[in-house]
């Protein structure tokens, strides 16, 4: 057997426990999911015998126009403010020494050993219509008395935001331990500000960073379940609460599967068009020694 040849046996080798688990726990398990939709629902709560679309065309019911939207522009919002709030944050953190760059990290990482749902309820709290801060912001006029911080898509985004955060910052912050700041000072130097140094060197910098924590904040949103449904109500209710709604009340599988193939599709595409740029780079990008 030639060099190269062990080498790729040795490479599968290690690829094939993590493409078995994948395999195992990923993929046939959607595919599972793809074959109930397309079965008819049993009177019983289970899934019949046959094949049919009724789980697909009841997809197009106008009431889940809004739920999808709703779902949609949250996870985006949450998204966009976890980069914005998180870049800053990284290179704080990148740029410190030692000392504080740990106990800043483990500041971020505290959170996590605090279970889920404990903080979600402790933001319930928070936001109580008899807490404080409604009553400070009562006190200052900034909202109606009668007004309430629970139960609506703006409680929903804000807890989304505080449970995404960690998620966005560590691998952003990953990146930027790996920037040479030797470029902003030669930015600064050749008369750019430290702002558009900032945006137009450390950022671009960092963006498979960016990249990385989008994906890892958009793709759970879509998919968030108890925040929508501890904190936002019937104003907050997002794909995820439906589909636990078809299964735990309707007791109708199919339509639930018909709906967690559409969320599994949505949430693919990104992972997609991540995976189709990157290629794209690399084509494009000329390789190591080229005088270009």
């Amino acid at each position: 057997m030639t060099t190269a040849a062990s080498r790729r046996a040795g490479e599968w080798c290690l690829t094939a426990p993590s493409l078995a688990w994948l395999v195992a726990l990923v993929l046939l398990p959607t595919l599972v999911v793809v074959a109930i939709a397309l079965r008819p629902a049993d009177p019983y709560g289970g899934v019949g015998t046959g094949w049919t679309l009724d789980g697909v065309r009841a997809l197009a019911r106008p009431a889940y126009a809004a739920i999808a939207w709703r779902t949609a522009w949250l996870s985006f919002v949450t998204t966009a403010l976890c980069l914005i709030l998180a870049t800053p944050m990284a290179y704080v953190m990148a740029r410190a020494g030692a000392a504080w760059r740990r106990r800043l990290l483990l500041l971020v990482v505290v959170p996590f050993w605090t279970s889920l749902l404990v903080r979600i309820f402790a933001w319930k709290v928070v936001l109580h219509p008899d807490g404080a801060i409604k009553r400070a912001l009562a006190a200052v006029h900034l909202v109606d008395p009668s007004a309430t911080l629970l139960y609506n898509p703006g409680a929903v985004l804000l807890v989304m935001v505080y449970t995404s955060l960690p998620f966005a910052i560590l691998p952003i912050y990953a990146a930027a331990e790996r920037f040479d700041f030797a470029l902003l000072e030669a930015a600064r130097d050749l008369g750019a500000t430290s702002s558009v140094a900032f945006r137009s060197v450390f950022v671009p910098g960092i963006g498979r960073g960016l990249a990385g924590a989008a994906l890892l904040v958009f793709i759970p949103s879509l998919g968030s379940y108890i925040v929508p449904d501890l904190v936002g109500g019937p104003g907050g209710e997002m794909v995820g609460n439906v589909i636990a709604q078809r299964v735990f009340v309707d007791r109708d599988l199919p339509h639930a599967s018909a709906l967690s193939a559409a969320l599994t599709l949505v949430v693919l595409a990104p992972i997609v068009a991540a995976l189709a740029l990157r290629a794209r780079e690399e084509t494009i990008a000329p390789p190591k020694g080229d005088p270009r």
